[in-house]
């Protein structure tokens, strides 16, 4: 499923292709990705400029000139690419926006999908949503204040959306790993100092995966190099049995909470 850093890339990318510039068509395929009658959903997003991107936890927010907001989240399986109709993936199209020659195509939502909201439904809609672990202002003090209560295990934890936006199963092991902590740990066993690097490592962590434009293989449009870059870069997550990057033991795969989860078992603890 994509995370922070692969939505942060989807919208950075974009901002870049298709950012100010308007939906001439709108193409449904499936209405159970949409939240409103198709009819309704056609009627507010065709001719409008697309104003701003925007991301918030693992949501795009697609900002319309008329106000309204696309809310996308792509669950598991879900999908985005940019191009013409000979370029697109020979995949099944649920959504379709159109900006002329090219397309901004919403593949695999099954799960996922395309949701119209005014402001304030979309403000209602996140308002779950915990901190941004980017944002300038999350600081080392404000996450020790998130965790001084926090009971459950590391990886539980940092999954939780309500209590830190974006991470999910790939970089709450990747986070783990670089904090030399195993994601089996309770929170409330941890000292100040592994807290500490509980922070850095997160700090750490989902800006170098968005950098390297996050771990999922699929490029967002022709000649993109970036898209999927992390995928080859990781240090723990799907690599069961390949050598640690930082001691050489093994890589372990374990199930905590029924989500599949690699730590290194030597230089964790």
């Amino acid at each position: 499923m994509p995370e922070l850093p692969e939505m942060e890339n989807y919208k950075i990318l974009l901002q870049q292709k298709i950012k100010g510039r308007t939906i001439i068509d709108v193409d449904i395929n499936r209405d159970k990705s949409i939240n409103v009658d198709p009819e309704n959903f056609m009627n507010q997003v065709q001719t409008q400029k697309v104003a701003e991107i925007e991301r918030k936890a693992k949501h795009l927010l697609f900002h319309l000139e008329n106000g309204y907001i696309l809310v996308l989240h792509l669950m598991l399986g879900g999908i985005l690419f940019y191009g013409t109709e000979q370029e697109k993936p020979e995949r099944t199209i649920q959504i379709r926006l159109s900006f002329g020659k090219e397309s901004l195509y919403f593949i695999g939502l099954r799960l996922g999908y395309l949701h119209l909201f005014t402001q304030e439904e979309a403000k209602e809609e996140l308002a779950d949503l915990g901190p941004e672990p980017l944002n300038v202002n999350f600081s080392l003090d404000h996450f020790l204040d998130l965790v001084k209560e926090r009971r459950g295990m590391i990886k539980t934890t940092l999954v939780n959306q309500e209590f830190l936006s974006g991470v999910g199963n790939c970089y709450s092991d990747e986070i783990a790993w670089h904090a030399q902590l195993l994601p089996e740990r309770n929170m409330d066993e941890l000292n100040k100092a592994e807290k500490v690097q509980l922070y850095q490592s997160i700090r750490f962590i989902l800006p170098r995966a968005t950098q390297l434009g996050g771990y999922m293989d699929q490029p967002l449009f022709k000649g993109d190099n970036k898209t999927g870059s992390y995928h080859s870069q990781t240090y723990v997550y799907d690599r069961e049995g390949k050598p640690c990057k930082r001691c050489g033991e093994k890589i372990v795969q374990i199930e905590i909470s029924s989500r599949k989860t690699f730590h290194c078992p030597q230089c964790q603890s």
